[in-house]
């Protein structure tokens, strides 16, 4: 089992103004993108029950995921998230094509 960094892409919408989408972004290690999509689902509902229940947002977890800029009325489009390994836009190992 080959532990990696992952980024989990999940289109989001205003539920009270349609026109207002994004996508919110999580980060964390896993060992496939089918465990990084339970696992950034799973931090994302422990910090919206939080929320809900007036806590504290829970940190990160010891295993690098956690949910932070949680936005109240705005709707996680589950069934579209999209999970794949992530890659540094700053490394120096990855060509970039723009000045600095």
């Amino acid at each position: 089992m080959r532990l990696r960094i992952y980024e989990v892409d999940v289109p989001i919408h205003d539920t009270r103004h349609p026109h207002r989408h994004g996508v919110h972004v999580f980060t964390g290690v896993a060992d496939s993108p089918a465990t990084a999509l339970r696992r950034a689902h799973e931090v994302y509902d422990a910090a919206l029950a939080a929320h809900t229940a007036g806590l504290e947002i829970p940190g990160k977890q010891p295993d690098s995921w956690g949910a932070r800029g949680l936005r109240p009325g705005w709707q996680l489009e589950w069934p579209a998230a999209k999970a794949a390994p992530w890659h540094n836009p700053v490394s120096w190992t990855v060509r970039n094509d723009f000045a600095l």
